[in-house]
Parts: structure tokens; sequence; C-alpha cells
């Protein structure tokens, strides 16, 4: 399939279909106890329950999980698994193994509430309850501070010693565990020069998609410049399947999508790298040119989400993003906006910049949506300047309407700005 031209592939090349929630760089499931984030719902109390575990015990037993996962001491692991509880100590084993690549630099446990939520007994009469924990890790060599996120594992008491004994029956309802890359089976890593590739499958794919990506980063620090690490960790599952359970997500809302990137929008300096997952159907459907679009513009995307803030609009953060990876295409704009040219052509001119609801997965214009967006920043670099736009983007972040800002930046409001833009979509796509 040709990237970039038809309405599919084009969405294919694009950055994380709708803005899916994610709110840390994918969940951990048990072994990693990194779930989605759970709201605060306050689940009600088994009647008959017995007291729960002591915060010390608890504490205690996290620390020897966390210890054991660090120094892939699987002895120890396993010795913190209730050992009644078979089929989950069989599928911790497996996970365990699974995780043995992953170059961690640091793994621990925040015991966030001890007797979040009681549970019955076990039909042998064991104490059961399960405890609220956050779990932090960082990955050596790209992660400046830990990934965190929040899960309830099931204990179980045995002649006087707490064990993990479950990972799924101590949620509140509505939530479950989230699955990460390891627990769909052994992660192969590929290190590149700018680059870490976690990933199933095809170790030939792999090493690509660290070629790829080795090749985004440099761009986009020419781009916009050296305020970011400078490198990038490329998650890979083998599966279109494996990918939406990554993202807790349906496959059929990913399927035209090569790659999404995680993490959360906010102007923090402390916050974790992004992960670039790529989806290895759609990614294989692309062209050399059109894979290298897709990790250019997902890379911006991490070089980016320091500056980018809820007061940054999808046109502006998607537009840029597209205007990296297309920078030094030699691509024409009709070349790289073919549907909204297409619209030009039969006399429809947007008439107003892409709001958040253009970029729906749902939506019908879509493309439109992205292609608008990345000839809005276009404009301002080609009108102004690559660095005007660049210094615009991280105002916008700081807050303040759109309007002060485009204007401080551009000597324009929105309305003089979108003017201009349906100008120059006209001009370049005709």
């Amino acid at each position: 399939m040709p990237a970039l031209t038809a309405p599919s592939s084009r969405a294919a090349a694009r950055r994380r279909a709708a803005a899916p929630v994610l709110t840390a760089p994918a969940a951990l499931t048990a072994l990693a106890v990194l779930a989605a984030l759970l709201t605060g719902c306050a689940p009600g109390r088994h009647p008959g329950s017995a007291r729960p575990v002591g915060d010390a015990a608890a504490r205690q037993l996290l620390e020897r999980r966390a210890a054991a996962v660090l120094h892939h001491d699987k002895a120890a692991f396993l010795a913190g698994i209730d050992p009644r509880a078979q089929r989950f100590r069989a599928r911790q084993t497996a996970v365990f193994a699974d995780l043995a690549a992953v170059p961690l630099a640091a793994w621990s446990y925040t015991l966030v509430r001890e007797d979040a939520f009681r549970l019955p007994p076990a039909a042998d009469g064991t104490r059961r309850t399960a405890v609220e924990v956050r779990l932090g890790y960082r990955l050596r060599g790209y992660d400046t501070e830990p990934v965190v996120s929040t899960a309830y594992l099931t204990l179980s008491q045995r002649a006087g010693r707490w064990y993990v004994a479950g990972d799924d029956d101590g949620a509140p309802s509505g939530h479950r565990t989230a699955v990460q890359l390891w627990d769909q089976g052994p992660v192969r890593v590929v290190r590149g020069a700018h680059s870490l590739v976690l990933g199933l499958g095809d170790p030939a794919a792999l090493r690509g998609y660290a070629a790829d990506a080795d090749k985004a980063v440099p761009r986009v620090t020419h781009a916009w410049g050296s305020g970011w690490p400078g490198k990038v960790v490329v998650e890979a599952p083998a599966t279109l399947d494996q990918l939406a359970e990554l993202l807790g997500a349906s496959a059929d809302g990913y399927r035209d999508i090569a790659a999404v990137t995680t993490g959360e929008q906010g102007a923090n300096a402390q916050a974790p790298a992004d992960r670039v997952i790529v989806n290895p159907e759609a990614f294989a459907g692309l062209s050399a040119f059109g894979r290298q679009v897709v990790l250019t513009h997902e890379t911006t995307h991490v070089a980016t989400r320091l500056a980018t803030t809820a007061h940054t609009p999808l046109w502006l953060s998607e537009g840029i993003a597209d205007w990296v990876a297309y920078r030094d295409s030699g691509r024409t704009a009709p070349e790289v906006a073919p549907e909204l040219a297409a619209d030009v052509r039969a006399g429809r001119v947007p008439a107003a910049l892409p709001s958040g609801a253009d970029f729906r997965s749902t939506a019908a214009d879509l493309p439109q949506a992205y292609e608008g967006g990345w000839l809005a920043c276009r404009l301002i670099a080609d009108q102004w300047s690559p660095g005007t736009l660049t210094a615009f983007y991280r105002a916008v972040a700081e807050g303040g309407t759109l309007d002060t800002r485009l204007d401080a930046a551009l000597g324009l409001d929105r309305a003089a700005f979108t003017a201009r833009w349906r100008t120059y979509v006209r001009q370049e796509l005709t």
C-alpha cells in the first residue's frame, strides 16, 4: 500500500488516532503491577472479612518482590507468591522470564492503602485482602524519573505469612489489570544510537524500527532544539490485537494507525519519557518513506511533550509533528495533503482551523484535520520562521488565550490568522 495517498494509509501514518487517553506509558500487569490508573472509587467491604494485613507486613512483602524483579532473582520472586495459587504462580513465572531482558534501572512499590478492598476467604478458609499499590520503574539510560501507576494486588495469609495471590479479583468494579509487553511474550531488546526498542516477534523488524527511530531523532532535534533527552523508546507488539491489549482498547480503533505515543500532557520537567508503540500490521503496509514519517512524527511528540499542555490545541501539536516529519521530504503540499487538496479543488476550503473533535478516530475528515494542522504550522514557519513556530508552540503551553499568544508571536489575532491560513491552504493546494 503506498504511504500517504489513500485516506486509510494517511491515517496509518498519523500519531495516536483520536488522542487515546493514557495516563502512563503502557500499564504493567500483576508481575509489573502497573495497571491503568484507577479512579477514586470506594468499593464496599465484604461482610465477615478477616482483619486486613498490617502495613509493615505488606511493605516488607512488596520490598522483597521489587528487589527480586530488579535483581532477576527468580527464587526470591517466587517465594513471595502463594504456593497454592498455582495458575497465578505459573503465569507469574512465565512473565518473570519474559521481562528478563528489559534494562531496568529501578523498580519499587509504594503501599498506598492496605485493606483497600476486603475479599471473602478462599475456599480453604485462607484470609485474603487486597492492597492498593503504586509501582515506579525506570529504564536504564532512558527514564530520568519513574513511570508510575496504580494497581490492586490480592494477598493471602498462610501460617502467619503473607503472599501475593492474584491480580484480578481485588479491583473495584469497572477496572481491570492492564497488559504490558512482557505479559504477551519474551521481550527482545534492540539498542540503536538514539533508540531503545522493546519488542516481540521478528528481530529483523525490531532492528528496522531502531534504524527508523535513529534517523528520526536528529531530525527532531534539528527542528525542535536540544531541550529534550534526544532519544526514544519504541515498543513493538507482534500483532494488532496485542497493540489493542496494551492500550486497553478495541483493535478496530487502531487498525489503520501505524503508531501511537503514550504519556500525559503536561509541562512537568520531571516527567518520564514517552513510549512510541508500533502497530506492526499497519506499519508494515507503509513505504520506507511512510515509515520514516510515522516515527519522526511520533518522536516529535516525545520531544514536545514537556511543552504540551491542556492549552495546546490539537491542530498545533499534530501540525508541528507533521511539519517536522515532512520538513525536508521534498514533497509538495498536494502530495502531503491529498485529501484536503481534493476538497479545495472541489471548492471546499475549510472555514476554521481543525477543532479537537476533528481529530477523533471516528471523524469523517480525520485526514483533512491533520493536513490542515500541518499547513497551519508550515504557514508560520514559511512566512515567519521555523524559530517563530517552535517559540509560539512553547508559549502557548504557558497559558493565556490563543489570541494573545498569536498576537505576541505573529501580530495577528485568531480571526486574522485563520483568514491567512485559509488563503495559504487555497494557494498551496490548487
